[in-house]
């Protein structure tokens, strides 16, 4: 998958996506190089039209139809602390409880 991220990471770039360029992405990366690899991917990558690839993936429509938004995720984290403080209390007054 690295070397497919590489190929993708210089394809969004606008970069072109060759041997060499593959191989300074992994390295940037701190990735062990297997040539073989290297090399099969920039042979299969070069008869595919990487943007219409993506377009068609099934990935690519999921994050298109799924919006991503900030304000569940706020609202949780507050709905989760206003139970921890209620947990917080309720322990206290059990323990009052327990020795008044």
């Amino acid at each position: 998958m690295k070397y497919i991220y590489a190929a993708l990471l210089l394809h969004s770039s606008g970069k072109n996506v060759d041997a060499e360029s593959v191989k300074r992405v992994l390295k940037a990366s701190n990735v062990d190089i297997d040539e073989a690899r290297v090399k099969a991917l920039v042979v299969s990558l070069s008869e595919v039209d990487i943007d219409e690839a993506i377009k068609v993936s099934p990935g690519f429509i999921a994050t298109q139809v799924v919006p991503i938004t900030e304000t569940p995720v706020e609202e949780e984290k507050k709905e989760k602390k206003e139970k921890e403080e209620k947990t917080e209390e309720e322990a206290v007054a059990g323990l009052g409880a327990l020795f008044g």
